[in-house]
């Protein structure tokens, strides 16, 4: 079950993070991976792992904020079976603390990014006789989380897209779908404690993982596991549903 054999899956943001363990997922299970990330070094050092475990990938460095960039990698790519927009960063602040540079700049990431790519990948997916698209949303879209001003703005637009693709494109065999997480231990957890709470990371850590009821963060390969299914010819009869993947945070945070 779950076999992506000769499907092409193009991964945004697979040099670190979800996005990362999204790629080696795919190879693993047979896929032809297109890791698309800003960081060079990052995008080849994932296409060597899974080289290395004898999968099949290929690295692009990619700005997903950039329209005509993106279109042509998408192009030069050509077949794409599955798309999985992964590329995203955060951002702390309430909206009277948020300047309009900061705002600009999760927007530009999180939702012209994932735009971009559906505007680039649509066309191929069709030409194709279809695709599965998984967009990356988080639990913000759907809570409110302190501080989380531009950010939750992003993902609630994220979810929206997600519907409206699966809508617009069902006829055309294109399954849209989003997950949401709650927080997983990423290098971007480990960077922002350090940036943010020098000298008090672990208890900052501890602090944030029992914010959800199972009492821990996510790992990386736990929320690839879900995409795959989702992505995966099992998930056939899925579109247009977001779905937590939160250790319980929305339904017994209470």
């Amino acid at each position: 079950m779950f076999e992506l054999t000769d499907k092409v899956a193009l991964v945004t943001g697979a040099g670190s993070g979800i996005g990362k363990a999204v790629a080696l997922t795919f190879a693993k299970q047979g896929a032809q991976v297109q890791v698309l990330d800003l960081n060079q070094e990052q995008a080849l050092q994932t296409v060597s792992e899974i080289e290395h475990a004898g999968g099949k990938a290929t690295a692009h460095v990619c700005d997903v904020t950039n329209h005509q960039q993106v279109i042509q990698v998408f192009e030069s790519i050509g077949t794409i079976n599955i798309l999985v927009n992964s590329a995203g960063i955060s951002h702390i602040g309430r909206v009277d603390t948020t300047s309009e540079q900061d705002f600009d700049r999760v927007y530009q990431v999180n939702v012209k990014g994932v735009y971009n790519c559906l505007f680039a990948a649509i066309p191929v997916m069709r030409a194709n006789g279809g695709g599965a698209i998984l967009n990356m949303g988080s639990i913000a879209a759907v809570i409110g989380l302190p501080d989380r001003f531009a950010y939750s703005m992003s993902k609630g637009a994220v979810q929206a897209m997600t519907m409206s693709v699966a809508k617009d494109y069902i006829h055309d065999n294109i399954r849209c779908n989003s997950i949401s997480p709650a927080r997983v231990h990423t290098p971007f957890v480990d960077g922002f404690l350090a940036k943010n709470y020098p000298g008090q990371e672990q208890e900052m850590f501890d602090k944030l993982s029992k914010t959800q009821p199972i009492g821990r963060m996510a790992k990386p390969d736990e929320i690839s596991k879900l995409i795959l299914y989702l992505c995966s010819d099992e998930a056939s009869f899925i579109t247009g549903n977001d779905y937590p993947i939160d250790g319980g945070f929305i339904k017994l945070n209470n």
